[in-house]
């Protein structure tokens, strides 16, 4: 299943950006996007970053929002 939602994540745009509000402040958007869609791609810019990486705050906003952590690449993540 994995594999197959890795597939279809690589042709998504990113619809969620996180700054330097950070995580917190796109939860309730995410939540809504996650309800019309199945894969939500996320870019985490610079400001929002910090002293985490990607992967970090990925695992971390999939925790807020009860959703699985897909993929990271670079500092985008997928989320199911």
């Amino acid at each position: 299943m994995s594999n197959e939602l890795r597939k279809q994540a690589h042709d998504l745009d990113v619809t969620v950006w996180v700054g330097k509000n950070g995580i917190d402040a796109v939860v309730d958007e995410l939540k809504d996007q996650l309800q019309e869609t199945k894969l939500v791609k996320i870019k985490f810019l610079r400001a929002a970053r910090g002293t985490d990486d990607t992967e970090t705050l990925a695992a971390k906003l999939a925790e807020k929002v009860n959703a699985e952590l897909i993929e990271t690449r670079g500092h985008t993540a997928v989320l199911h």
